[in-house]
């Protein structure tokens, strides 16, 4: 049997784009809790909730919670609404 150079070339450029791979998707990791803790954040609701979205499952659970619950920012606006109300 004779040794291939090639074997070890491609052993190496398959990890190195196993890592680029990796870090990649680390960074779009890292952009989507950004993303969901500002969502949740402008919402009224405490931001490390996005957190909850990495989980499977209980991220299909928040996201009607979002979309169809009164936010605690809603519930502070009609409160400081009714005191303050024009008369």
């Amino acid at each position: 049997m004779e040794y291939q150079g090639s074997d070890t070339a491609n052993l190496i450029a398959g990890g190195v784009g196993l890592l680029v791979f990796l870090v990649i998707a680390l960074g779009f990791l890292i952009l989507s809790i950004i993303i969901w803790w500002k969502i949740f954040s402008k919402a009224g609701y405490s931001g490390a909730l996005s957190l909850l979205m990495l989980i499977p499952l209980v991220n299909f659970v928040m996201l009607p919670v979002l979309a169809f619950g009164t936010w605690p920012i809603h519930q502070e606006l009609a409160h400081l609404k009714q005191f303050h109300a024009p008369r």
